[in-house]
């Protein structure tokens, strides 16, 4: 697929290696730099959140190597993946490494980058629209807004070992943060609501679960913190998802409709008729 832009974009030389965002999963997200790079490539190394709608975009003589890292699923070992990176580029392709989201957030990019460096190969950053704002984004809830928040954290609820991240201060951060965007929460979400609520943040404060966020198998849980636990259960919750805790998650209910235009059209007749 030819990209036609009225202004120059940056050559993909063999030898080089992409570290390029692939976004949360609807294919229209890319960034025209990410599309120009799946037009231009030897040989693609995705991660397992990759839609593969935005595989498609590759050339037909690309390589597709899945690298996909699932928590209790086998799966290459983050040296492996660099190192396998570094001989492609220096066996003269034109290497992309397709990641979930961004591949600076919450990521092994910045591992991947660092390994590069270290080994002589050249490589451009790419970066890609985040879960964490795309997913509020189709889920009808801002970030931000004047009236609610001015400031916003985005976090992981999973460190490298695996656990709740210790180095957190969670009772800063629930005191700190009027919006809390957390990755990777599901498995370990009572831990994290508790800590919250430890915190001081209050148990009926709202939350929601943005599920496969973008993709056709976008999903919407809306409930509270001191809900979220038995909330998850009940509606089967499952990774890959984010959650968002703040007063942002009520403008859902006025803002939720634009993704279905079957709900944006039937509030605005309401609108228009009073």
């Amino acid at each position: 697929m030819a990209l036609s832009v009225p202004f120059a974009m940056p050559a993909f030389q063999p030898g080089w290696v992409w570290l390029v965002g692939a976004g949360p999963g609807d294919p229209g997200l890319l960034t025209l730099h990410a599309a120009h790079a799946l037009a231009q490539a030897d040989v693609v190394v995705h991660d397992a959140l990759v839609n593969t709608d935005v595989l498609a975009l590759a050339p037909a003589h690309a390589e597709i190597v899945f690298a996909g890292k699932r928590g209790g699923k086998p799966s290459a070992s983050q040296p492996d993946i660099s190192n396998r990176l570094i001989a492609l580029a220096r066996a003269g392709r034109r290497v992309l490494r397709l990641k979930g989201g961004d591949p600076f957030i919450f990521g092994r990019g910045g591992e991947e980058a660092r390994a590069l460096v270290a080994a002589g190969v050249p490589f451009r950053v790419v970066p890609g629209i985040t879960a964490g704002i795309g997913g509020l984004a189709y889920a009808g809830i801002p970030a931000t807004t004047r009236d609610t928040n001015a400031a916003i954290a985005f976090v992981t609820g999973h460190a490298a070992s695996g656990s709740v991240p210790d180095t957190l201060d969670w009772t800063a951060l629930a005191r700190s943060a009027s919006v809390i965007v957390i990755y990777m929460a599901v498995k370990h979400l009572p831990i994290i609501v508790q800590r919250l609520m430890d915190g001081g943040r209050s148990p009926d404060e709202p939350l929601a679960f943005i599920c496969s966020a973008t993709t056709p198998d976008h999903r919407v849980v809306v409930s509270t913190l001191g809900r979220a636990v038995a909330d998850r259960d009940a509606h089967g919750v499952a990774a890959p998802a984010v959650v968002v805790v703040g007063e942002v998650v009520r403008l859902r209910e006025q803002l939720g409709c634009w993704w279905d235009p079957a709900d944006l059209g039937a509030l605005l007749a309401d609108v228009a008729a009073e």
